[in-house]
């Protein structure tokens, strides 16, 4: 099916001009890939107050930067579960970067805050399970379109 060049180029410097903070160069490749995940302390108790909500805020930043990707933003929600926005090169998966957060912080929080043990049994402090959403600069409709219409301009 060929493809109008122009249009082609057209759309992506309209994504790249209306977005241009966001993209990232690579060596191989140009990139906005972004998260939105979320997830709950065990049992949802109530652990993650002003303190630890600093502590990890500093602690998130440190191991994204130590393994590869970026924590653009992070909050706690009613002390019992963490959102954060993130953005990595295509090469990290989002399961990788989920790991390293939870695991890492896990370990750590009980670590400098061994008072979050009691409030929790049997050593885990994070549910296993997380939500992810993919996060563009451009929504889905408009990319469904703009493929849709490819096929208008090859018939």
């Amino acid at each position: 099916m060929p493809v109008n060049i122009e249009e082609l180029l057209y759309f992506m410097y309209t994504i790249c001009m209306n977005k241009k903070a966001t993209i990232t160069h690579a060596r191989t490749c140009v990139y906005n890939v972004n998260y939105h995940i979320v997830w709950s302390v065990k049992y949802r108790r109530k652990v993650l107050n002003k303190e630890i909500e600093q502590y990890l805020k500093t602690l998130f930043q440190e191991i994204a930067e130590e393994k590869g990707f970026k924590v653009v933003m992070m909050e706690v929600g009613d002390q019992d579960h963490i959102h954060v926005f993130a953005s990595a090169h295509p090469k990290v998966s989002p399961s990788y970067i989920v790991k390293m957060l939870k695991g890492i912080s896990g370990r750590k929080l009980f670590w400098r805050f061994p008072e979050i043990k009691e409030k929790l049994w049997k050593g885990h402090l994070w549910n296993s399970s997380y939500y992810i959403e993919t996060i563009g600069s451009i929504s889905e409709e408009a990319i469904k379109k703009y493929i849709a219409k490819q096929k208008k301009g090859g018939e």
